[in-house]
Parts: C-alpha cells; structure tokens; sequence
C-alpha cells in the first residue's frame, strides 16, 4: 500500500521549472546574407538551468560562441555545445564577447525588422523571442532609445 501511494506520488509531482528571463535581445543589420549574423541578449535563469540549443528559421545554423582573448592578444571564438546558467547570475552576449551566431542567412537582416529566435533550456524548456534588427554599426539598444 505504502509503496503504490509512493509510485502515485512520484508520477504525481510537478516538475520544478526554471524562470527563464531573456532580455534587451537585438541583431546588427547586415550588408549581404552570405555574411554572418549574430545577436546579442542577457539571459537569466532562477534556478540554475543550461542553454541547450538555439535556432532561428533566417539561418541555417545558429550557435553559441563564446569568445576568448589569448596570451598573444588575438580573440578567438569557439562553439559552445550547451551554456550553463547559474541561478541568479545574468549571462550577457555582447559585441566582442559571448554571442549568438548565425550561419548561412536565408536573407539580409534589415534594419527595423525583426526575426524570431528560439532558445532550448534544459529545465525551462522553450522560449521564442523576436529579435529586433537595429543599424549596421549599432552597439545596442540603448542606443536606439537615446
């Protein structure tokens, strides 16, 4: 009786999902598709969870990256194949620094449009978000608001 009540219980149980928050996420425009994008965005998670994937229907592939300034000064990126999140800590992709890359572009990022943008978590599972598309030499947006 003891262990069908248990078996109920376990089968029963909610899942604790992670509150996932991503915010201020944005793209540069870009001059062809056959160039690379990248976007940019903050990422929270509380609890603790891990960025699985990410993927966009305006790229064939997209990919974390993060990137790395060696001894000899040179930055080097590399794919990251999951992005652990730790709880509470704001992961920030950035020009220069960890970003979103996407590869073989279905078509120009143009200025004030936007694309979608899914992100897989292991524990918050999955959340869409547009991406807004500011200026070729933008730096983010907060400069778009000014």
């Amino acid at each position: 009786m003891i262990r069908t009540v248990l078996i109920a219980a376990t089968l029963f149980a909610t899942p604790a999902f992670a509150d996932v928050t991503v915010t201020a996420p944005w793209a540069r425009a870009s001059i062809l598709a056959s160039r690379p994008g990248a976007v940019y965005l903050a990422i929270n998670a509380d609890p603790a969870d891990t960025l699985l994937a990410v993927s966009t229907p305006i790229a064939k592939a997209a990919m974390i990256h993060s990137v790395e300034t060696g001894e000899d000064g040179i930055a080097r990126m590399s794919a990251l194949a999951t992005l652990p999140l730790a709880a509470g800590a704001v992961v920030t992709m950035a020009p220069g620094d960890m970003h979103i890359m996407l590869t073989d572009l279905t078509e120009k990022l143009l200025e004030g449009e936007t694309f979608p943008l899914d992100l897989t978590f292991e524990t918050g599972g999955e959340v869409t978000i547009d991406v807004p598309i500011l200026g070729i030499a933008s730096k983010g947006p907060v400069e778009a608001t000014q």
